[in-house]
């Protein structure tokens, strides 16, 4: 990839790299991590080298009498002006500049905007969010309705306490696994994966792994929007996922509906409040309508955040015959699978290339008790 603004934009902070070289460091960085738990080779799932993010997020700066795009810079004590971003998929880049120019010839769009943010999906759709330190009246949606009709997207202003969407709030999502196709909402500002070339990846690796499996029942925990949840359901006779995020869970339950399965619960909980459920600890209104006892769980899911498990999630998965373990911090999970080790093993492990151009990998485990 290619981009004027290597060397002062703080985004992609291996520039100085070539992609080939950059897959290596990751490589040898997680192979030493995990060396004391994963002797074989990884499966290796590299990225398209640009036009392989699906969401952005934009200052915009108004220093030089006019509205433009700006990223944090490399020393990270400032931002820097940018003119381009060619990581950003397809229908964001070709939006990008008509929206500014759009933005720079209105005052009503202009005025006291401090940041845009873009998400899209590999269908072509595009959804654009607009960051206002003031209210956001009449004259505003008149200007941001004809701006949705000049990009072809949907736009949605935010300001304190004042959020306008014209449209729609999601993007609609289609991934290919395994010959079937899947659909996902991804709604303005819930989390989506960022990369869509290498999630489709993902799913399809993990799927593999559930397949292996043969049956009984699946546990996930932070299951967002269904990501991993809807394509796995198939392997198994019911599915219990649960997420903290209100907004993830209706989008999980939507996207259920898109893809016609009714196999999956969908519960609102931290996984320290999944824990206590499964621990019978204490009872939540939120699980009123399930029996947990009705549960087998042969396999367990979990793609935490970069702090990864704690303690007692940790324990309560070890008791579960195959685990599957997404991490975006290799850190942390090779942390996780110094507790993990002493019941599980770990019979296949995976590099997922998100984030190409920085030092940010995933990594997937697939363990199995000894």
């Amino acid at each position: 990839m290619k981009c004027r603004h290597f060397g002062s934009c703080g985004s992609c902070t291996l520039y100085a790299l070539d992609y080939r070289r950059q897959l290596e460091s990751k490589i040898r960085r997680v192979t030493d991590l995990l060396s004391p738990f994963w002797r074989g080779t990884f499966d290796l799932y590299d990225s398209p080298e640009s036009h392989y993010r699906a969401r952005a997020e934009f200052r915009i700066w108004h220093d030089t009498g006019r509205c433009d795009y700006a990223m944090g810079n490399m020393d990270k004590d400032g931002s820097v002006v940018i003119e381009e971003c060619p990581k950003v998929i397809l229908p964001i880049e070709e939006r990008m500049g008509p929206l500014i120019e759009t933005i720079n010839a209105s005052q009503e769009l202009s005025r006291r905007l401090f940041a845009v943010e873009f998400l899209a999906a590999t269908t072509g759709e595009c959804l654009v969010t607009m960051l206002y330190h003031r209210p956001l009246e009449e004259p505003w949606i008149d200007e941001a309705r004809q701006l949705q009709r000049h990009l072809n997207a949907s736009v949605i202003g935010r300001s304190r306490k004042q959020k306008e969407v014209l449209d729609r709030e999601y993007v609609t999502e289609s991934m290919k696994i395994d010959s079937k196709k899947y659909y996902y909402r991804h709604y303005e500002g819930g989390f989506t994966q960022p990369n869509p070339f290498v999630n489709a990846e993902m799913i399809a690796w993990a799927k593999e792994r559930a397949a292996e499996v043969g049956g009984g029942d699946l546990l996930e925990a932070y299951c967002g929007l269904g990501n991993f949840t809807i394509p796995l359901a198939e392997h198994f006779e019911k599915v219990l996922a649960t997420e903290i995020s209100k907004n993830s869970i209706k989008a999980a339950k939507e996207n259920c509906i898109l893809n016609n399965i009714n196999t999956i619960e969908f519960v609102r909980l931290s996984s320290e409040e999944m824990t206590r459920a499964l621990r019978k600890e204490r009872t939540f209104n939120r699980l009123s309508h399930v029996d947990l006892d009705e549960y087998d769980f042969s396999t367990v899911l979990v793609d935490p955040p970069r702090a990864g498990l704690d303690d007692a999630t940790r324990e309560i998965i070890a008791g579960i015959e195959h685990i599957l373990y997404i991490s975006c911090n290799p850190e942390t999970l090779a942390r996780d699978l110094q507790t993990l080790s002493r019941t599980h093993r770990v019979a296949r492990a995976a590099i997922f290339d998100q984030f190409p151009h920085t030092g940010h990998v995933e990594c997937g485990v697939f363990l199995q008790r000894d």
